[in-house]
């Protein structure tokens, strides 16, 4: 029987009430699946939560003797069936290329929930934030001659500079995130750190929900193609312009007003994001495909959780840190 007094548990079980992406009509060659993508989405979660970060490691939780790791086998078993080793660590590599997909599909859904749009006008805010590997970083002089000094060096990462951060070496998580009464992930993308911000942004449009009519970026989504993808999606794209301060054109003054609810959403739901997993200093992995697992797991997780808040009647997107660290 499942503990009904276990956040972890409970967490797992909300994962069965979800909307799933649509699965393609036609199966690929090979031998059919046994196990759902939603069995393996409900082991990431347990990942997550207890920063598990390899099937190994998952699994030698779930032989653990407590309740909770007990219950949480039960949940994981489909059609009587325990997966085993080899294919979480094989279903988990291939995870990454339907998270996406999954946390827009939630994003929509928690949209239609929650209504951070109620009292205020229906615009998402684009974004990527600095995530450092988990790796050593792989200097210019070294890559260039294809040197790797050091078995640490994650050579799938990339390098980047911001205005806020620097240098730094490793990955770009791009976000979308309501601007509303609630900061909610609509859709999300991890790629290595020197991908710009408009080639990836397409991707995140069109994940988003059909409410959205207004798109806030910084000057790296002043992009033609983008603001033509906007338009023919009914959707307006506000993008602050390059140039020399003070800008004096008729719209400056439009756009002032919404470049401050973006940063109002965005930058701290990216300062939050970090906080509650504790990737202010790096990611805890290396590598693209285990990087992009554990970030677009979060997202999700963290979707999750604005799930069962609004479930059972809590406040929502408060004590977030503390509810994990409970579960």
């Amino acid at each position: 029987m499942v503990a009904g007094n276990s956040l972890l548990v409970s967490l797992v079980k909300l994962v069965d009430k979800l909307p799933m992406p649509s699965e393609p009509s036609k199966r690929g060659r090979g031998k059919p699946r046994t196990y759902s993508d939603r069995l393996i989405v409900k082991a990431l979660v347990v990942m997550i939560v207890r920063r598990l970060y390899s099937a190994s490691a998952l699994l030698a939780f779930l032989e653990q003797k407590d309740n909770v790791s007990q219950d949480l086998r039960c949940l994981l078993c489909e059609n009587g069936q325990f997966p085993s080793r080899r294919t979480w660590e094989r279903r988990l590599k291939k995870l990454p290329e339907s998270l996406p997909g999954l946390i827009g599909c939630l994003g929509r859904d928690l949209v239609e929930l929650l209504r951070p749009w109620q009292w205020q006008g229906h615009a998402a805010a684009l974004d990527s934030t600095a995530l450092k590997t988990g790796g050593g970083v792989w200097h210019k002089k070294h890559r260039e001659r294809g040197e790797v000094p050091h078995t640490s060096i994650d050579t799938e990462a990339g390098w980047s500079k911001s205005g806020w951060h620097g240098w730094w070496y490793g990955w770009k998580l791009h976000l979308a995130v309501a601007v509303g009464s609630v900061w909610i992930p609509l859709t999300a993308q991890l790629t290595v750190a020197n991908t710009d911000d408009a080639r990836v942004a397409p991707a995140l449009l069109a994940q988003l929900p059909a409410q959205v009519r207004f798109v806030l970026g910084d000057t790296h989504y002043n992009d033609p193609d983008l603001r033509q993808d906007c338009e023919r999606d009914n959707r307006l794209l506000v993008a602050t312009r390059r140039g020399k301060y003070p800008h004096t054109d008729d719209g400056v003054e439009v756009r002032r007003i919404f470049h401050k609810l973006r940063s109002q959403a965005i930058e701290p739901f990216n300062n939050l994001f970090k906080s509650v997993f504790n990737w202010h200093t790096q990611m805890p992995v290396k590598g693209l495909n285990r990087s992009q697992l554990l970030a677009l797991g979060a997202i999700f997780v963290y979707q999750l959780v604005l799930l069962y808040q609004h479930e059972h009647h809590l406040p929502v997107g408060i004590g977030i840190k503390a509810f994990l660290r409970a579960a």
